[in-house]
């Protein structure tokens, strides 16, 4: 089974002393109550129809497409356009509220919609032409970030560009151009259907290992939780957003508002709330493989790194280097032992299912 959880946390290093009654077990943090026999729903992968099979083909069509200049005439939904706007609140420009060299396809209903007495924010690009500059106002959705929802906006935006794009026909041609194995179209769509297939097994697994991981917190009681290992997840996790803060050209607190929805205070919270669960489950995690024998080797654990690399192209120091030793190793525990949990799971059909 392929990786189902990705871990940002690093279990903490405390002995673990078990004491065995029948399934249960425990250590000065966690009492694992049940571990075998677990019920978790029934998770299997749909079957791939046409219909699928035929969307994913028109949007890698799509991803081919060439761009073609419209001129002589303003834009009109379903153009594409390429503008720079800049945002502003009573005159005052805010945070994540300016692009530049933006591309945007008018009646796609990507940004602000409209609202009451507003139009929608890609209404009133439509009717324009290239090199236009112009003024809109649109209203911000109620259910925006808390510090812009319902406000009224004004944005300046600069008309860059008004083209169409062409998008080829599934063609031998174009499959041999852009196919790694196929080269007719028969064959395309095979192996479309089976990169779907793939993904829809992967879903499933992902599935059945959230939901073992589920079942099984629901039976660990928590004596208290290994802080030390608390507070690294939230660091780890929380450097994360700032790095993808960063990539964004933003601060972490606009970053939570604007796409997020939420304040820095209730992240905070969040963070804590997972790490805390993590934790925990790292602790439980720990008390499991080490009851059923299930700790890798130095052998087996390279073994599974080598699986690692070649799924994300990489050579095996660079992986090490980039994720961290500590890390990969707790990440390949829990999945070997979610795998376990999996094994010896008992799957029950879903209420409200047929």
């Amino acid at each position: 089974m392929k990786k189902k959880i990705i871990v940002a946390a690093v279990a903490a290093m405390a002995a673990i002393a078990l004491v065995g009654c029948g399934n249960e077990l425990s250590n000065e943090y966690v009492v694992v109550e049940k571990y075998k026999g677990l019920e978790i729903p029934k998770s299997e992968a749909a079957e791939v129809t046409e219909e699928e099979v035929e969307q994913a083909i028109q949007a890698n069509l799509q991803g081919t497409a060439e761009s073609v200049p419209v001129t002589g005439r303003a834009a009109q939904t379903g153009d594409w356009v390429n503008i720079d706007y800049t945002g502003y609140v009573d005159g005052v420009a805010f945070d994540g509220g300016t692009a530049q060299g933006q591309s945007l396809q008018l009646g796609s209903g990507t940004y602000i919609g409209a609202s009451g007495e507003y139009e929608g924010f890609e209404d009133q690009i439509e009717g324009h032409q290239t090199g236009d500059e112009f003024d809109i106002t649109v209203q911000f959705p109620e259910n925006y970030s808390a510090d812009m929802a319902g406000k009224v906006a004004d944005f300046h935006i600069v008309l860059n560009e008004i083209y169409t794009e062409n998008i080829p026909e599934l063609t031998d041609e174009w499959v041999m151009a852009n196919s790694e194995g196929a080269k007719t179209v028969e064959e395309y769509r095979d192996e479309i259907r089976d990169q779907i297939e793939e993904n829809a097994d992967m879903t499933a697994e992902s599935e059945m290992a959230q939901a073992a991981w589920d079942a099984l917190m629901e039976n660990v009681e928590v004596k208290k939780y290994p802080q030390e290992s608390v507070d690294k997840q939230i660091e780890q996790a929380k450097e994360q957003y700032v790095q993808l803060a960063e990539l964004y050209g933003t601060t972490l607190e606009d970053l939570l508002e604007t796409q997020f929805m939420t304040t820095e205070e209730e992240f905070n919270e969040m963070l804590k709330e997972s790490a805390q669960e993590s934790a925990a489950f790292d602790e439980a995690v720990k008390l499991i493989a080490d009851k059923e024998n299930l700790t890798l080797s130095d052998k087996e654990y390279e073994e599974k790194i080598a699986e690692y690399v070649k799924e994300y192209g990489m050579g095996v120091d660079e992986y090490k280097e980039q994720i961290g030793e500590e890390l990969l190793k707790n990440t390949i525990l829990r999945e070997t032992v979610v795998d376990y949990l999996i094994k010896e799971c008992v799957q029950v059909e879903q209420s409200g299912t047929e």
